[in-house]
């Protein structure tokens, strides 16, 4: 009956959560008419919002739904709002039997705060002396009388009665008190447990959240409007998701902003200070109808939890909680053994005995995580909780932040600190040595960043916690260079106001800064980084320090890196002979050392010099090391690639095979390395000639990085340039240049227009662009690429060279072959100044300048240049090299066109012959040697 008043006993309870207390006087009342209140519905609070829980509470009770998810059913006649404190619960259930009262919905309506058996006990028997005229003095009776009036009882007047408990504390004590299933009656319970024995098919649940982020906007709006009062929508926006939406810390903000007269720019300073607690930001005098603030919302809750088995576990578990990131904790984090110790630790220090600490088990973690989500205090989604999947690496727990803060404040100095490092602890403890699980390494690197934020003091110092350096070390190794680079930044501006500037561990993030600083594509200033490092290291730790000497070996690496190979491997060799003098012959770093001289060596152009190198470094690791460790691996796949650089491409194919097999045994096919590996045979099969199969091995091991790294990881990338690449090396350019322009897009969003695989991604499709017939559009390309290698490699990088060689070919293919014969000369120039005139690319250039100034008529000049060409390479790579056989092939070519066409015959039928040895009758090099030679036996029967 809309409109009516109703008149009820108040018993004195104000507020939500109040305990009812009502009096009894002896005296039988007559029984109440209908319509009729017992107890007192909560006024609505201010700026109340109508939320989609609310419908769906109407829903449900209604009969249009079910909180059941595909059991459609009858009006259930009981519902249950779950949520943690302060999301509104109570707000809820008020709002809900306000609008039934005023539609004419309800006869009876009863309020009861549940929140202990005393409390419920005495709003029934209330029930039972003014709606059925109970003797007041004997309250156990009356409550029972109202419970059994409850139930239908046929030809009977029918009573539509809503009895609501509120904020149920213990659902044990309520066991005997329910009210009956009834066709006329229904049941509305507001909690924060989560236990079973509360819901059923017949009693099903809501879950009750925070605001949605557009809810607690308008909330914080209405609220600070009501007191003329009115903030920028981004500075709402923000403080609302500073407390999480939770309405309880949003109204209680509110009303400190009035009362302070701060701003939420303010008020969210106030927050992120460390030395403020919650109650500190809590109003004097709380809105109407709370009674508690944030900082204590949740103490008899945490009570109630820790009493919850395993005794004595939850609080230290919430309290470890508090430290992380609040949306994603993995269960594997608070369940591994440091966490256990933790836990073990806090409860011997609780029972007050100098007993040794008893070991926490695995099942205790489990279940103090379950007596936490018991009482909301976390949340462990429904996929979790069976008994299995509590155990799960991947599984996560969300803590609210609020909820966090106020467990956080709670802590001494000392626990404060002692609790962040035992998270630390934790963290390390579940963090994988192979991160196999992207989601799993993402969400520990954000435990890391929330824990670095809640505890830096605890963590920075004395001794800076190494899960520090792991979330950054895992940022790059997942693929995200800039934000490592970003990350180590950071962490060196905390360490030096923390440490020091000369302080070791300062001195390594520097270290790290510089390393990923060259990952990200910024090889000089990595270089710059790590000659500024060197000059401070000489200055604290002098010359002969260990980190002395890794530092001069990382500032040879990146200067190798920049472009300038001979100086790295004079780097090298300066570090190999200091270290020999420090350190011995077999010491692990200077095996290091030796295989980074060799590396150098070979990108300075002695590829055969460096395959000799790593045979000799690998005898020793060998002798050393033994056959199965990693360093042995890897040079033996460093051994196996120089062999192949240095002509022996099948040799190389069956070597990686070989490795890729003791791979799979030792390190297992996910590895990181053991992926590289299969990159690398399949790279080798086809440079083999096996351009299909090397297309096919690439595809299959894409698929496998996509599982196991992600598709933004800088391997699944390199995967995929390599799978466009012989995907054209085998006939599908169409299918090549599609994929290139596929991998630039993302290459863009992920490494940025300036990272040096970015601007070789360019190049690639510029070729393939060229090799399906756009000449001049690639010329083009290559034009507005070497202007961004200048800009950002400089003038003498490598990279640099060869974009200029690449314009210059594309410029020949054009019709521009005097350009390009002189652009090529040109460049010749800068190599022979640069790089020697040994090097690998000096020699390729040789060989291109050859065939466009034949190109551009002078076919005599052109021969002359290919003999002089091959001269020096049977000298530098030897006669059975695919270099040596390619000039041997462009030599006869030339031959032939400047009218020696027997010539051209005879080379080429020499060079047959070679070719079936060294590479074989299918190789792509031999095939066209065949077509060759049919050309130039058929010109000169034509001739």
């Amino acid at each position: 009956m809309a409109g009516d008043t109703y008149n009820g006993s108040a018993a004195g309870q104000h507020g939500d959560h109040n305990t009812q207390n009502n009096h009894f006087h002896g005296a039988q009342r007559a029984k109440a008419s209908w319509p009729h209140l017992v107890g007192r519905i909560p006024p609505q609070a201010e700026c109340f919002q109508d939320r989609s829980e609310a419908a769906r509470l109407r829903q449900v009770l209604a009969g249009g739904g079910t909180a059941v998810v595909g059991q459609p059913q009858p009006a259930p006649a009981s519902v249950v709002l779950v949520g943690m404190g302060g999301v509104g619960k109570t707000q809820l259930a008020a709002d809900y039997a306000r609008t039934a009262v005023l539609a004419g919905e309800v006869d009876v309506l009863v309020w009861i705060t549940a929140s202990n058996i005393t409390a419920a006990a005495s709003g029934y028997g209330q029930a039972g002396v003014e709606v059925l005229g109970a003797d007041p003095a004997d309250p156990a009776a009356a409550a029972l009388q109202f419970l059994a009036w409850l139930e239908p009882i046929p030809g009977r007047r029918p009573c539509r009665w809503l009895v609501v408990l509120d904020d149920i504390a213990d659902p044990a004590a309520l066991n005997g008190w329910w009210p009956p299933s009834s066709p006329h009656g229904r049941t509305l319970a507001t909690t924060r447990r989560q236990d079973a024995a509360l819901t059923g098919p017949s009693r099903p649940r809501i879950e009750v959240g925070v605001f949605t982020p557009a809810e607690a906007a308008d909330y914080l709006t209405e609220a600070l409007a009501a007191h003329n009062r009115t903030e920028p929508t981004a500075d709402i926006t923000a403080l609302a998701h500073d407390l999480g939406c939770l309405p309880l810390a949003l109204s209680q903000a509110a009303a400190y902003m009035v009362d302070a007269g701060k701003s939420c720019t303010a008020y969210r300073t106030l927050l992120a200070d460390r030395t403020r607690t919650l109650a500190d930001l809590s109003p004097d005098v709380l809105p109407y109808g709370q009674n508690h603030t944030m900082a204590a919302a949740w103490s008899l809750s945490m009570d109630y939890a820790d009493q919850l088995r395993p005794v004595g576990l939850a609080r230290p578990m919430l309290q470890l909680a508090a430290f992380l990131d609040p949306n994603s904790i993995p269960i594997s984090v608070l369940t591994s053994q440091a966490a256990r110790t933790y836990l073990a630790a806090c409860r011997t220090n609780r029972s007050g005995l100098d007993d040794e600490a008893v070991a926490v088990s695995t099942d205790d973690a489990d279940g103090a995580l379950r007596a936490l989500h018991r009482l909301s205090l976390i949340h462990i989604p429904a996929s979790t909780i069976s008994p299995e999947s509590l155990k799960g690496s991947s599984e996560v727990v969300r803590v609210h932040q609020v909820i966090q803060r106020a467990t956080r404040d709670s802590l001494t100095p000392v626990h404060y600190d002692s609790t962040a490092r035992a998270a630390a602890d934790a963290l390390t403890d579940a963090w994988p040595d192979t991160e196999r699980d992207t989601a799993l390494a993402a969400a520990l690197r954000a435990n890391t960043t929330a824990l670095l934020a809640a505890g830096q003091d605890g963590l920075l110092q004395p001794d800076t916690h190494v899960v520090v350096f792991r979330a950054g070390r895992s940022l790059g190794e997942s693929g995200q260079v800039t934000a490592a680079s970003n990350y180590f930044r950071q962490l060196c501006t905390l360490l030096r106001q923390h440490l020091g500037l000369d302080h070791p561990t300062t001195l390594n993030t520097r270290s790290n800064l510089a390393h990923w600083r060259g990952e990200s594509g910024d090889a000089a200033g990595a270089t710059a980084a790590y000659e500024e490092l060197l000059h401070d290291r000489l200055r604290i730790l002098g010359p002969d320090h260990p980190d002395t000497l890794t530092t001069r070996n990382n500032l040879a690496h990146w200067r190798g890196e920049s472009g300038d190979a001979a100086g790295a491997t004079a780097a090298y060799e300066e570090l190999l002979q200091d270290q020999l003098r420090i350190q011995s012959l077999d010491h692990p770093t200077t095996l290091i050392t030796r295989g980074n001289l060799a590396r150098w060596r070979g990108e300075s152009g002695d590829a055969a010099g460096t395959a000799t190198a790593y045979e000799e470094l690998l005898h020793d690791r060998l002798r050393i090391q033994g056959p199965d460790h990693p360093d042995t691996l890897t040079t033996r796949s460093n051994l196996a690639h120089w062999r192949g650089t240095a002509g022996d491409a099948a040799g190389t194919a069956s070597a990686y095979e070989e490795l890729l097999h003791d791979r799979l045994r030792i390190q297992g096919p996910d590895h990181p390395t053991t992926l590289i590996t299969r990159s690398n045979l399949a790279r080798w099969r086809g440079k083999s000639g096996d351009a299909a199969g090397a297309a096919i091995a690439t595809e299959e091991l894409l698929q496998d990085q996509l599982r196991i790294q992600g598709p933004d990881h800088p391997d699944t990338l390199a995967t995929r340039s390599n799978l466009a690449h012989w995907r054209g090396k085998s006939g599908d350019v169409a299918g090549a240049i599609t994929a290139y322009e596929e991998l630039h897009r993302d290459q863009l969003r992920i490494q940025g227009p300036d990272h040096p695989d970015t601007l070789a991604t360019r190049s690639n499709l510029a070729h393939w662009r060229g090799t399906a017939g756009d000449a001049a559009g690639t010329a083009s390309a290559y034009d507005e690429l070497l202007h961004d290698r200048l800009r950002i490699q400089g003038p003498d990088h490598p990279d640099t060279l060869i974009t200029r060689n690449n314009l210059a070919r594309w410029r020949g293919e054009s019709g521009d072959a005097a350009g390009a014969a002189i652009a090529t000369e040109e460049l010749l120039q800068d190599q022979l100044r640069i790089q020697g005139p040994d090097h690998p690319t000096t020699l390729i250039t040789r060989n291109n300048l050859a065939a466009w100034r034949g190109t551009a008529g002078d076919a005599a000049e052109a021969v002359t240049a290919y003999e002089e060409l091959l001269h020096d390479r049977l000298r530098i790579l030897g006669p059975d090299h695919p270099d040596t056989l390619i000039t041997r092939s462009n030599l006869a070519h030339w031959r032939g066109e400047s009218g020696d066409a027997a010539g051209a015959i005879t080379a080429y039928e020499e060079l047959l012959q070679d070719q079936l040895r060294i590479q074989g009758p299918d190789h792509a090099d031999t095939l066209a040697t065949r077509n060759s030679l049919a050309h130039w036996v058929w010109s000169g029967k034509t001739d």
